[in-house]
């Protein structure tokens, strides 16, 4: 396995003094046994400019799979006021004074005051000669997992891991959702269209991405973007990806009425943009209808009740299994 690590938003360079990994035992808690120091260049400390990302050298480590991985670095300067990171991670993060990361108890811990937020680490890559590949679920705060358990790893990507894992199926699942990253605007996260290449087919191993919930945001605003403009940047996703030979897994959009912005011809824009979704001539390789396992049969601009999250805007677990399972496994094979 390996690790990538990345300051591409921060506002200074950051010095990186140690990673290690281990497999997680509950809390901030390691497997002694497992730990492993982390290199890059085979030296195990890193400077990264602002602006720079880096992937560590490989090192053994068996990942059982679906497990829980802890990736401890030791930051020994100042941290950026402006750093990268991911807000709403829905895991918690530890902090402790000094270089502890090979410390198997973590001693002296606290859970991060920032809350549920991680910083500079963008992947875990696991190598494995059986594996098929990689999907990546590319998308907004339902593809992230919010209104999901937190520490409970109950996001769909997590329950589409699971099945594929039951199902004898060694596919790798990568989640690159960004709560409130939408197509077309910058805000969270980079805009979906800018940010695509980079956080989907860009990924190791990748053949399949996910195409879930960014035209939500779209839509769901006092400004919506049209149907016609919110199609032509699926249009864009899936040519740009057909180019480097991944396929294209394209989500219906769930409903949100009861939401502040909702209106009639909100409404309608979002089924005009599943009825191309759903099009024999859309150009995507298969569908995942998160509209149709998520929705009320008796009212489908709404979530189903024993599905919503309480917002009418996210799926709570087991919406978030529903939407898991609707997906055919073999658009994956």
């Amino acid at each position: 396995m390996r690790v990538q690590l990345s300051n591409l938003y921060g506002s200074a360079p950051v010095v990186i003094g140690n990673v290690y990994v281990a497999l997680r035992d509950r809390g901030p808690t390691t497997v002694a046994s497992s730990t492993r120091t982390l290199t890059f260049g085979s030296q195990p400390s890193v400077t990264l400019p602002a602006g720079a990302s880096i992937t560590s050298d490989p090192v053994p480590f068996d990942v059982p799979p679906l497990a829980d991985i802890a990736v401890s670095l030791y930051l020994p300067g100042q941290i950026p006021p402006q750093s990268t990171g991911h807000d709403g991670s829905l895991q918690d993060v530890y902090v402790a004074p000094g270089n502890l990361g090979a410390d198997p108890s973590f001693t002296g811990f606290t859970t991060n005051p920032a809350g549920q937020a991680y910083y500079f680490l963008t992947n875990v890559d696991v190598q494995n000669a059986q594996a098929t590949g990689a999907v990546v679920a590319f998308g907004a705060s339902i593809t992230e997992g919010s209104a999901s358990s937190s520490n409970a790893n109950r996001r769909w990507t997590n329950d589409l891991a699971v099945r594929l894992f039951n199902a004898g199926m060694s596919v790798g699942v990568l989640n690159e959702g960004i709560s409130g990253n939408n197509f077309l605007t910058d805000g969270g996260g980079q805009a979906g269209l800018n940010r695509f290449n980079r956080d989907a087919l860009a990924q190791p191993g990748v053949k399949w991405t996910i195409v879930s919930d960014d035209a939500v945001n779209n839509l769901n605003t006092p400004a919506p973007a049209s149907a016609q403009d919110l199609i032509a940047a699926y249009q864009q996703l899936i040519a740009r990806a057909h180019l480097v030979h991944v396929k294209v897994i394209c989500s219906t959009l769930t409903p949100f009425r009861g939401t502040p912005f909702w209106t009639p011809a909100i409404e309608a824009a979002r089924e005009e943009i599943n009825a191309f979704v759903l099009s024999p001539s859309s150009g995507c390789d298969a569908v995942l209808d998160q509209a149709r396992a998520a929705s009320d049969p008796a009212d489908p601009a709404s979530f189903l009740p024993a599905f919503n999250s309480g917002d009418n805007l996210h799926p709570n677990d087991a919406g978030m299994q529903a939407i898991a399972d609707a997906l055919d496994l073999n658009s994956l094979k």
